[in-house]
């Protein structure tokens, strides 16, 4: 919504029109286009980038063509569905490893043996807001041979050095240290669409390689001046992302002392658990009827026993609507009964319930 970026969208649809009629390889490229990937690639501080359509197209384009043959892909347990979607279309063996556990992905790496391996993670998690640990995964990569993609839909605008938004690679000074960098425009970025950032030479082949580039339709103008201006604005004015953390540090701290189970969140994704399906859709309803936007996450995008509500910050947002938001989790968790719960009591308390079945495959 900001009055820069709609404006810019709306000189896009004058100048170029509102669709390309076809895909990046044939009709589909245009001066915003490569305009666009030039901007993000200066942004992202690598070589060249890759603009998709999609978000998830930019996973299913990138993991299947960037997994070796005959090798290993290496997911974490809580990474997105787009992920896992993808290497499923890979020529390779997916292995999940314990979330974020360090110890559980070497011991699948060294049985891994020689064979080539690529590990993919979110850089900060979309559900539990916790961030991953790149710099043991990437000396674990380098002393076993891996290479790492990160997918950095929840990190982009928000992580990297003296508030950059660059994205979590960045933030640990590991750009030059990993394959590349998959996000998408649907968060910070202020648009649809999602990109691909790395070397010259890995972009060069994806663009004759990757299948969703070559057979869907370009993203429209209108998307591609959005994102522009969008980084633009992340680039000028760093004060947003301090705000956000700032904003963040205050909730969380507040919503703990309120007794919520927050798990390891290190984000503004907040998620406050709850334990069960029924209680997390009626503490949303609740909470909506309050004034209150807030998602509710159930299985299969959780584990049973650890559905929750997402609570997504914005820079823009004040403490006072914060203190409500805190005044009424409170009104609704004690009358749904999950305030002061710690894990293992939401847990039993699932196993106990109708809402706790058997695993699904995230």
């Amino acid at each position: 919504n900001h009055p820069e970026v709609k404006e810019a969208a709306q000189r896009a649809i004058r100048q170029y029109g509102t669709g390309c009629a076809g895909s990046r390889f044939l009709n589909g490229t245009l001066r915003i286009h490569i305009e666009c990937e030039e901007v993000l690639a200066d942004f992202m501080g690598t070589e060249s980038s890759l603009v998709y359509s999609t978000g998830f197209f930019a996973n299913q384009g990138t993991i299947p063509h960037l997994s070796p043959r005959e090798g290993f892909v290496f997911l974490d347990r809580m990474n997105h569905a787009s992920i896992i979607d993808s290497a499923r279309l890979a020529l390779s063996k997916t292995i999940k490893y314990g979330h974020n556990d360090m110890e559980d992905l070497e011991k699948r790496l060294q049985r891994a043996g020689d064979r080539p391996k690529l590990i993919v993670m979110d850089g900060v998690f979309s559900m539990e807001g916790d961030i991953a640990r790149l710099p043991a995964i990437v000396t674990l990569a380098e002393q076993y041979d891996a290479d790492v993609l990160v997918d950095d839909a929840h990190a982009i605008g928000v992580l990297g050095p003296d508030h950059s938004g660059q994205g979590t690679a960045a933030h640990f000074g590991l750009t030059d240290r990993i394959l590349g960098t998959v996000a998408t425009f649907s968060k910070s970025l202020a648009s649809i669409g999602g990109f691909f950032a790395g070397s010259e030479d890995l972009v060069h082949f994806l663009k004759h390689n990757s299948r969703p580039l070559i057979f869907s339709a370009s993203p429209p103008p209108a998307s591609m001046a959005s994102v522009i201006k969008a980084v633009e604005i992340i680039k000028r004015e760093p004060e947003r992302i301090e705000r956000l953390w700032e904003l963040t540090n205050y909730l969380k701290t507040n919503l703990q002392t309120a007794g919520f189970h927050l798990g390891p969140c290190e984000s503004p994704i907040i998620p406050v658990y709850v334990g069960d399906d029924l209680k997390v859709f009626k503490a949303c309803i609740r909470l909506q009827e309050e004034g209150i936007f807030v998602n509710p996450v159930v299985s299969p995008a959780v584990p049973p026993g650890q559905q929750l509500i997402r609570l997504s910050l914005m820079s823009t947002l004040t403490e006072e609507q914060l203190d409500y938001t805190v005044e009424k989790l409170v009104m609704v968790g004690n009358e749904l009964d999950f305030i002061g719960k710690t894990a293992a009591e939401l847990m039993e308390e699932a196993k106990n319930g109708q809402n706790f079945g058997s695993s699904i495959e995230r």
